[in-house]
């Protein structure tokens, strides 16, 4: 596995853009400023996290009026273009907001995020609809989707927010 020293210059920083907070997280192979988008509950039955952008206005975003890029998180960790793997934010930026100890909280938080939004959604629907399941009611559980998208995910993004947050 390769590391990159990650240069550790940028302060944490806090926007706002198209109607969301925007927390910065770095700087990507390109020099542009990399935001977090913050969450937001999505046609009634999905949580919409992870959104990785580059805004028109770089270091303003609430000054902008478009996003460049738009990306998500599982495209700067996890398996690269070049077959490296990166298990956190710091081996994937060039710059960052975030010590070490904070790439890593963060990285598990967002694992956690994809897996809880993932499990929220396999017992509310009463599985992954790849096919049709003989026993659909056996994994439908209501009660524990909504336990998952009203407290443990606001939960997780609260802790999210504290190790953005200037």
């Amino acid at each position: 596995m390769q590391t990159q020293q990650v240069n550790n210059s940028l302060t944490k920083t806090k926007s706002h853009a198209f109607g969301k907070d925007t927390y910065l997280i770095g700087r990507d192979q390109y020099g542009d400023p990399v935001w977090l988008e913050a969450a937001s509950w999505d046609c009634s039955w999905y949580w919409g996290f992870g959104y990785m952008e580059v805004y028109t206005n770089k270091l303003n975003p609430s000054a902008a009026r478009d996003i460049n890029s738009h990306s998500h998180w599982s495209g700067f960790v996890g398996k690269q273009d070049n077959g490296e793997y990166h298990r956190h934010i710091n081996q994937t930026l060039t710059e960052s907001v975030l010590t070490e100890s904070e790439s890593w909280k963060l990285s598990d938080l967002m694992a956690s995020f994809y897996t809880l939004k993932e499990a929220a959604a396999i017992v509310d629907r009463g599985g992954s609809h790849l096919s049709t399941p003989d026993n659909q009611a056996a994994i439908t559980d209501k009660e524990m989707a909504e336990r998952i998208n009203k407290v443990l995910l606001p939960a997780l993004f609260e802790e999210v927010y504290k190790i953005l947050t200037p």
